[in-house]
């Protein structure tokens, strides 16, 4: 039998009269117990969520040592990577419940690993001939363990803006610097903030600002990678701009990620008019913060409080050291007041990443990236006559030392004009690892790379003999005043001033002496010159790295000295490539003992 279609007046009526049967029908069937779920759940008045936070990853993946091709081992038991700390996020929010939990990272992601080098300089992110690059392993894990915001830090600048960029396109989450700004306009060249909105059933959503600020010191330390392009304001005045605008907005927390200590010193004098280290004088002289994530200084420091000035309210801050080795877990409770949600504690603690596992997902995922690498770096170079240590480099003048200088002259020299190939060429480096051992064999990739762990570029900058002194004397800051006729003891000789190993820098091509029972400022003795005392107008061409070329560490005269030779080639891709040039590594070819310590002019050692 044909039925008719129904014209759309009749389907209205027809659905509008089973609708309303369905209704009363539904109405009829409900029970009191069904009616009563049915109400409304009261608003809860209080609510507590947590941030965690880790900072200067510099792209540990997994517990591993590229450079000892083992296993991560300190003197502290400590692990290392992202694969453990993902672990640990995945415990928090297990035990708090996924909404109730962010995640984010105070910068230097993409260097200082092997994995780094590999991903920025051998199978580029940025992509060769015309070909897309590869994903970036510190994107894919932090997208999988679901970053909520990241700060720069000064380290992400080191591979070139464009490196940096194409970083920042695979992540999943922003990487924010409110005082990174775009050099010609003076406007943020990234994201200043980001806002979270935390669900609350039954009331208004939690807004969780968070502001992210890196260092100053970038315009000097990359300055060839940023000069001309990007400028560096400081963060207190920074925050002093964004705080208020965050409150504006609604924000219930306003929390930072500061890739800057919080002692308020600056290892660059006053080369810059803005502090290095400036955490805790946000935290002191910005009102409305409730928290900051600290990076920047590999240093723990599970809680330490500020109290504002203004408003002498205290800011909680903490800094989870570094690699991955710490989770910071930042706690706030907050109560419901007049429709508006109100910080009632804050309380920050750090978790050990070496109490778990590696997370199964994360090592699935990157195994075959790291294995990649792993390969890369067992790739022998050449092979060395005699073992090569760095374990003494740090009181003594050791052939592994010479190694570096020789590189670094040997390079600087290609490239002198006439004029100045005329002149004196000295070089001068730290000692970045006490650990580093070029064997006596086989040398591979590792074996290097575990010598000179930075990807610092080279300078030759001339410097008078007197600005020479100068120089050395700063660097000799590095010691203990250790008495004539008192023993002296390595363990506690070094790092006065807080001046660790990578800011001492040794010099090569000059002989002098570091007599450690004067007080700084006149311990360089006999500073000569081929057997002659250097003169205090006296010119020389001096290789020196980039970091410190720009003013790193803070060293007199070398960041404004006249340039006479630069480069964009890797100090330690060079040593690299000497070793293969060569063949073979003989200290013969370089090794001079030319700088002792003494006291009142008897040897040390």
């Amino acid at each position: 039998m044909h039925v008719p279609p129904l014209n759309r007046r009749e389907f209205v009526k027809k659905s509008a009269v089973t609708g309303a049967a369905v209704a009363v029908a539904g109405t009829v069937a409900a029970t009191p117990a069904q009616a009563a779920h049915r109400k409304p759940p009261k608003p809860p008045r209080t609510w507590s969520f947590s941030i965690l936070g880790t900072t200067d990853l510099h792209s540990h993946v997994f517990d591993w040592d590229y450079y000892t091709d083992a296993a991560y081992q300190d003197s502290k038991g400590n692990s290392v990577g992202v694969a453990r700390v993902a672990t640990l996020v995945k415990q928090q929010r297990a035990a708090k419940g996924e909404d109730h939990v962010l995640l984010v990272d105070a910068g230097d992601i993409i260097q200082g690993t092997s994995l780094a080098y590999y991903y920025a300089r051998v199978d580029p992110i940025v992509g060769t001939g015309g070909k897309r690059g590869p994903k970036h392993p510190m994107a894919i894990a932090m997208n999988a363990m679901r970053y909520d915001a990241a700060a720069l830090g000064n380290h992400e600048f080191n591979y070139g803006i464009e490196t940096l960029r194409r970083f920042e396109e695979q992540c999943h989450f922003p990487l924010l610097g409110a005082n990174a700004l775009d050099a010609e306009t003076l406007r943020p060249a990234f994201q200043p903030y980001t806002v979270k909105r935390l669900r609350v059933p039954g009331a208004p959503d939690i807004k969780v600002g968070i502001l992210g600020l890196t260092n100053p010191g970038i315009a000097l330390w990359d300055k060839d990678n940023v000069a001309g392009k990007m400028a560096f304001t400081g963060l207190v005045e920074q925050a002093k701009k964004y705080v208020p605008r965050m409150r504006a907005l609604g924000c219930d927390v306003v929390f930072l990620t500061d890739h800057s200590g919080l002692d308020g010193s600056s290892s660059y004098g006053d080369e810059l008019p803005y502090v290095e280290n400036a955490s805790n004088l946000v935290a002191q002289q910005v009102p409305g913060i409730d928290a900051i994530l600290v990076g920047h200084t590999h240093t723990e420091v599970s809680s330490y409080t500020v109290t504002n000035t203004e408003t002498g309210k205290d800011v909680v801050l903490s800094e989870p050291y570094c690699y991955g080795m710490r989770l910071t877990v930042f706690d706030f409770e907050l109560e419901l007041v007049h429709g508006q949600w109100k910080v009632t504690s804050t309380k920050a603690q750090t978790l050990n990443s070496n109490t778990v596992e590696e997370d199964a997902e994360i090592t699935g995922l990157l195994a075959a990236d790291h294995d990649l690498v792993v390969k890369y770096v067992n790739t022998p170079v050449g092979t060395c006559t005699a073992d090569l240590s760095a374990a003494e480099a740090c009181w003594k003048d050791v052939p592994v030392m010479d190694f570096i200088h020789q590189v670094q002259m040997a390079a600087v020299a290609t490239g002198l004009s006439t004029a100045d190939a005329a002149l004196p060429l000295i070089s001068v480096a730290a000692p970045f690892s006490r650990t580093a051992d070029i064997p006596q064999g086989d040398v591979t990739i590792r074996d290097v790379a575990g010598l000179y762990i930075y990807d610092n570029t080279l300078y030759g900058k001339k410097l008078t003999g007197a600005q020479l002194k100068d120089y050395l004397e700063y660097a000799a800051k590095y010691y203990h005043q250790v008495p004539s006729g008192t023993k002296v003891d390595t363990a506690t000789l070094t790092n006065a001033n807080s001046f660790w190993d990578y800011m001492y820098d040794t010099a090569a091509g000059v002989s002098y002496d570091i007599d450690i029972a004067q007080p700084e400022g006149s311990r360089i003795k006999n500073l000569s010159y081929e057997g002659t005392p250097v003169a205090d107008g006296q010119v020389f061409v001096v290789a020196v790295n980039n970091y410190r070329a720009n003013g790193g560490s803070g060293y007199p005269h070398i960041a404004a000295a006249d340039i006479a030779y630069s480069s964009t080639n890797e100090i330690r891709q060079l040593m690299i490539d000497y070793v293969t040039a060569k063949g073979s590594l003989d200290p013969a070819d370089f090794a001079a003992a030319n700088w002792r310590l003494t006291q009142n002019g008897t040897p040390v050692f």
